[in-house]
């Protein structure tokens, strides 16, 4: 293939997708702004349609699906599809996948640049050979340094050496091996800031971090006067809290609450706050409205020990709920956008079925009006058709006599001449 041996930005497509449609300008100036900018990454696309074969080698499962093919690796990029946030990963995926920071105004401008920083610090060690495994593993999501103790500025001061150093919230954080466990996870955890904005972009990653965030704290606000209280708290709990909660919870807000109603299929006020478990997409409510710094405590710690009340899961009764969820909320919404597309799509084969039904009704009570008398004969019992039988054969009798008397009556000429 083309990619296989150099650096390529590729994307898998179908021609009826509209998805792919509406990426297809987008596509065009990633291409235009990689190539002005002198990068050496190229850009192209395939029909995975009409390359179905290809396209199941790369595993490609959706449109449109985004890969960069660096060598023999095929990195997927799951990010927005804006046209910088798609040149920046090609960018940072492309190069290599530990960069170094070679003196302080370097390292001063990447942490300008960056608002999470990941850097390794010492010489060759094992814990250099996990870094660079995590960097070539998690590349895909951030920027991953190396620097010598020198290049760090005057305020960072760590206690033994070598050692992997996040900077990021105004502050930096060591990874501990011994309490930490992996340092894949603890990279994959720490990539987030401590507290940020929320959108169903960034509650996909994450529920991918492998349960590393196994809560997430939405603050769900409309802008009015609650708002500030309640996002200088969760920002408070975050910094002040961190050592309590970091390992388990992931704090931030989202704007509006139509994604959240969705996700947890009811209706949340707002402003409010939720605790959401994105393993098993429980989620937790307080019993009452949060308006102190301990209130917020409390109830997290209540979530963490296990003493609130969860809803939702990912039970089976939850699953089939969210079927039919989904089935009216999309039905719902082609009713909002186009009513007569509505009608058309779900009338039309409404009518269809019923008059089929009609068909089918109308064809059995044809047949049965034939022998309509044949059920209930079907239901007599052998008394009551022997007691049928004899009146049958009374009657008979009677219309015997009279059939008798008829032909009396009716003598020939000659019969009554002798007569």
């Amino acid at each position: 293939m083309l990619f296989l041996n150099s650096c390529g930005l590729f994307q898998f497509y179908a021609p009826w997708c509209g998805y792919c449609k509406k990426l297809e300008p987008i596509w065009h100036e990633v291409g235009a702004e990689l190539k002005s900018s002198g990068s050496p990454v190229r850009v192209g696309k395939m029909d995975a349609t009409a390359y179905s074969g290809m396209a199941s080698e790369f595993g490609v499962r959706g449109y449109p699906t985004i890969k960069l093919l660096k060598g023999d690796l095929a990195y997927n990029y799951k990010g927005p599809r804006t046209k910088d946030d798609i040149v920046e990963f090609a960018n940072r995926v492309a190069g290599p996948a530990v960069r170094a920071l070679p003196s302080k105004q370097m390292f001063e401008h990447m942490m300008k640049r960056h608002d999470v920083l990941f850097v390794y610090v010492g010489g060759d060690s094992p814990l250099k050979e996990k870094y660079n495994d995590a960097a070539s593993e998690l590349i895909v999501y951030t920027y991953f340094f190396s620097a010598s103790e020198e290049a760090l500025p005057e305020s960072v001061s760590l206690p033994e050496l070598p050692a992997v150093v996040v900077f990021k919230d105004g502050g930096y954080f060591t990874y501990d091996e011994y309490e930490d466990s992996s340092l894949s996870l603890w990279v994959n955890k720490e990539r987030f800031q401590g507290y940020l904005q929320i959108d169903g972009f960034t509650l996909y990653e994450l529920g991918e971090t492998g349960g590393v965030c196994s809560f997430s704290i939405y603050n769900v606000f409309i802008p009015e006067f609650h708002f500030p209280l309640l996002k200088t708290l969760m920002q408070r709990v975050a910094k002040e809290y961190r050592e309590h909660f970091n390992r388990d919870f992931q704090f931030g807000h989202m704007d509006g609450n139509d994604y959240i109603n969705s996700l947890i299929m009811g209706e949340v006020t707002v402003p409010s706050v939720i605790i959401l478990n994105t393993s098993n997409e429980q989620y937790f409510l307080p019993s009452e409205p949060i308006e102190s710094m301990e209130q917020l405590v409390q109830f997290i710690s209540s979530v963490l020990n296990g003493s609130a009340q969860a809803y939702g899961g990912d039970g089976i009764i939850q699953r089939i709920k969210r079927v039919a969820f989904d089935a009216r909320s999309t039905i719902m919404s082609v009713f909002r956008s186009s009513p007569l597309l509505g009608c058309f799509l779900f009338g039309l084969p409404l009518g269809v079925i019923s008059l089929m039904c009609y068909g089918i009704c109308t064809a059995e009570s044809d047949d049965g009006s034939d022998d309509i008398d044949a059920p209930k004969r079907e239901g007599l019992t052998d008394e009551e058709e022997e007691e049928e039988e004899e009146e049958r054969q009374r009657a008979a009798a009677l219309e015997g006599p009279e059939e008798e008397d008829e032909d009396v009556g009716e003598k020939d000429p000659e019969e009554k001449k002798t007569d």
